[in-house]
Order: structure tokens, then sequence, then C-alpha cells
């Protein structure tokens, strides 16, 4: 395992349910995400994709094995708060269904992370807007997302996932919603963003069109790591 990684998995293992129910979504994978490299998870629906994202980001806890911080701290050994605490402050979200707020305009949307944080309303601000100008909508801030394009809402949620300048940024089918063209766009830019922010970005997709822009491709297959 290199010293330099961000997040790692050891040995992860989950299984769900009991006896003639036990289904194992996930068997021994290890993986890990370097700072500054663009990491693709790929496999069919119900590969273990999204298990295993949800793992590396402390939304759940391996049944077997563990996820170790760049600090080598494992997520498994740390309290509720602490993993919650580090959700808020190093791990960036990126959602399929983009997750935004209807209610909220742009930059409403953007700062809640920040208001959760307790960002000071000056910085909050001023964090929002560059945010925005990273992902080129510094002109959309005051709309709502139903005013804006399935692409357009798409770059509103990763400037979410990026205004707490996170050091890890998880994307889970980041692009299944939008049209060919508008993803490699969304693509593109989580790959700029990786290399200029220096953030270990993990993406899962099952698009084979979209892995030519990773530093590194993961496949997984029932559950267990076949390549990458």
């Amino acid at each position: 395992m290199s010293a330099e990684y961000a997040l790692a998995g050891c040995g992860l293992h989950r299984q769900f349910g009991s006896g003639a129910a036990e289904v194992h979504a996930l068997t021994n994978v290890d993986f890990e995400a370097r700072p500054g490299l663009l990491t693709v998870v790929r496999g069919p629906s119900g590969s273990g994709k999204t298990t295993l994202l949800n793992l590396l980001g402390g939304l759940d806890r391996p049944s077997s094995g563990q996820v170790l911080l760049g600090d080598g701290r494992a997520l498994s050994e740390l309290a509720d708060a602490e993993v919650l605490a580090i959700r808020r402050e190093s791990v960036g979200y990126v959602f399929q269904s983009f997750g935004l707020i209807p209610v909220l305009s742009a930059t409403e949307n953007i700062e809640v992370p920040l208001r959760l944080l307790g960002t000071p309303a000056k910085e909050r601000d001023e964090r929002v807007a560059e945010v925005l100008d990273l992902v080129g909508l510094g002109r959309h801030g005051h709309q709502r997302p139903y005013e804006l394009s399935g692409g357009q809402q798409q770059r509103v949620g990763i400037a979410r996932a990026l205004v707490a300048r996170p050091s890890i940024l998880i994307a889970d089918e980041p692009t299944g919603q939008l049209d060919s063209a508008t993803a490699a766009t969304i693509m593109d830019l989580l790959t700029h963003l990786a290399h200029q922010e220096s953030i270990a970005s993990i993406v899962a997709t099952h698009d084979p069109l979209l892995i030519d822009r990773a530093d590194q491709v993961i496949e997984l297959h029932q559950g267990e790591r076949v390549s990458g």
C-alpha cells in the first residue's frame, strides 16, 4: 500500500441479511485512492460499486476489513461523531440524482455544508462565489434547480461537494441522468478538479465511455475486484 494514499480499503467485506437471505455485496476488496488522481470504479449494476463508495465515505461500516484515512486512522474504530465530522470536513459527495434542495438557489444549495460547519458569512460568501466560478456557473448563483439544465444542476452538486475544501471526492454515477455529451463535460470537469485541486476523486460508473478520463480503473464483478 502506498504511503501517499488519501483513502484506502483493506479486505473490505460487506454482507447483508443472514441464512438463506444472506447477500455478499463485497468480498475481500482492497482499494487505494491518492491525492490528485481520478479513480473510476466500474462494473455492472449489482457489482458492489455503491456499497464500496458507502464504506469509503463512512456512510456504512464493513462487516470485516478496514477503511483507512491518509493519517492511518480506521473509520471503523472511530465514534459516530468523529465519522460525521470527517464526512462534513474531508469528504465531498456528488449524487446521480443531483440532490439539490428545490426551493433554494444554486448559491444557497452550495453553502449548506458551510452553514453546517458554522463558517462565518463573509467567508461563506467568498468561498461559494469561488466554487461557482470553478465549475463555470459564476452567473447562475441566483437560479433555482428547475431553472437550470441537468448538466448545470450537476455542476451545482459538484460545487457543493467542493465548497468545504474536502481532500476526498466521492461521486456515485454522477452522469447517470445526463446525455452522453453533457456526461463527457462533467467527467472532464471532475478530472480537471482532481488534478487542479489535488483531490483524491472516486467515481463509480457503468459507462465504458467514461473510463478513458481515469488515472486508475477498478473493476468489480459480483462484489469482487477483478482488475485495476
